[in-house]
C-alpha cells in the first residue's frame, strides 16, 4: 500500500507566500475603472507567483499532493466585476499546469461553503454554477481540466433533508456534464454524515471524499469504517486514480469541529487500522493549521511505525504491519 499526503494552498513555512491575497469589492468599487483594472491584475498576478513558488516548495520536499487556493483571482465571480481572468495571465496559468504535469502531482480546489445545491432559493444554485465554472476555467487555462478535481459539501438541510437532498437531484442538473464529471463531494461536520453523502455520491456517480475528522464529528448511529470505506474506494474505481481522504485532529474537546495545529496520530490511527485490511493505495489532504509543517510532522510519525517505510518527503509505503510498537 502506498499512502500519499498533501497540504492546502499555502505553506507556512515560506515567508509572505499566500497564493489567496485579496482584493474586497469595496476597496474596488472606490478606484477608478482602470485602477480597479490594475489592482485586479497586480493581485493576481502575486497570487499566480505565490502558487508557483508553493508548488515549487512541494516538488522540493516531495509533496505529491497540493490544494490550490480558491481565491488566486480576486472577485471573478463578483457579479458587478466578472472579469476575463484567463487572457492576461495564459502563460503563468500554462506555467503551473506544465510544472504540475511535469511532477505527476494531484491537484485540486475545495469551493466555499456556500457553493451548494440543496437551497431553495435559485440565486444560490445559480451562483453555485458560476463559482464551480469559476475553478473549472482556472483548471481549464491551466490544461489540467482532466485531471484537477473540485470539492463541495452536499448543502444545508434547510429543516427538512429528504427534500434538501431532492432538491440537490434537481439543482446538479444546472451544472454542465464536463464540470460535473470533476467535482466530488465531501461529508461535513454537522449536517449530512459519510453514509448520507455516500449515498449522494453513489446516486450521482460522484467520487466520495472521505473526511475522517467530520466524520468523528458528525458520526452515522452505528457506522463503522468497514461501513464507509470499501464504498469509498467504489465511487473512485471509474477514475483509476486512489481515493482521497482528508485528515486533521480537534483542537480540543470541547472545540471538537476545530482543527488543531498538527495532525494527532493518535486520534488517526483507528482510521488506519481499517484502511490496512483493504491493501489499497489512498491519498490524504492534510487540512491541520500549520499545513506543511504538520504533514511532515505526521508523515516522520507514521514512517516510525514499524513495517512503514518512508519513500518520499510526503509518501509512505504502509506494510500493512504492527501499528501499536514503534521502534
Amino acid at each position: 500500500m502506498r499512502y500519499r499526503f498533501g497540504y492546502v494552498s499555502n505553506a507556512v513555512t515560506l515567508w509572505e507566500a499566500s497564493p489567496a491575497k485579496s482584493l474586497t469589492f469595496a476597496r474596488y468599487s472606490k478606484l477608478s475603472k482602470a485602477e480597479g483594472k490594475e489592482a485586479l491584475l497586480r493581485t493576481t498576478k502575486a497570487n499566480l507567483v505565490n502558487t508557483l513558488r508553493t508548488l515549487y516548495f512541494a516538488i522540493a520536499h516531495d509533496i505529491p499532493l497540493y490544494r490550490f487556493s480558491s481565491s488566486i483571482v480576486p472577485l471573478a465571480t463578483h457579479p458587478e466585476v466578472r472579469w476575463d481572468f484567463v487572457t492576461p495571465f495564459q502563460k503563468e496559468f500554462l506555467e503551473i499546469g506544465d510544472l504540475v504535469k511535469r511532477h505527476g502531482l494531484r491537484v485540486s480546489f475545495h469551493p466555499n461553503q456556500f457553493t451548494l445545491f440543496t437551497s431553495p432559493k435559485p440565486s444560490i444554485t445559480e451562483n453555485a454554477v458560476i463559482d464551480m465554472t469559476y475553478h473549472y476555467q482556472i483548471l481549464e487555462a491551466m490544461k489540467l481540466e482532466k485531471e484537477g478535481y473540485m470539492n463541495i459539501h452536499v448543502g444545508g438541510a434547510y429543516g427538512d433533508k429528504d427534500s434538501a437532498l431532492q432538491r440537490f437531484d434537481e439543482n446538479i442538473k444546472q451544472l454542465p456534464a464536463h464540470i460535473k464529471a470533476r467535482m466530488t463531494l465531501e461529508n461535513d461536520d454537522k449536517t449530512y454524515t459519510s453514509l448520507e453523502t455516500l449515498g449522494v455520491c453513489e446516486k450521482h456517480g460522484i467520487p466520495f471524499v472521505f473526511d475522517y475528522h467530520h466524520h468523528v464529528a458528525n458520526k452515522d448511529d452505528n457506522a463503522a469504517l468497514e461501513d464507509i470505506l470499501p464504498r469509498m474506494f467504489d465511487t473512485w474505481t471509474s477514475t483509476g486514480i486512489p481515493p482521497k481522504i482528508h485528515l486533521s485532529s480537534p483542537k480540543s474537546e470541547k472545540a471538537i469541529r476545530s482543527h488543531a495545529d498538527g495532525v494527532d496520530m493518535s486520534f488517526v490511527l483507528p482510521l488506519f487500522h481499517a484502511l490496512k485490511l483493504y491493501g489499497r493505495d489512498v491519498d490524504f489532504m492534510i487540512e491541520a493549521k500549520l499545513k506543511d509543517q504538520a504533514l511532515l510532522r505526521l508523515v516522520e510519525e507514521l514512517s516510525a511505525i514499524r513495517g512503514n517505510k518512508r519513500v518520499g518527503g510526503g509518501t509512505i509505503e504502509w506494510k500493512g504491519l504492527s501499528l501499536c510498537k514503534q521502534g
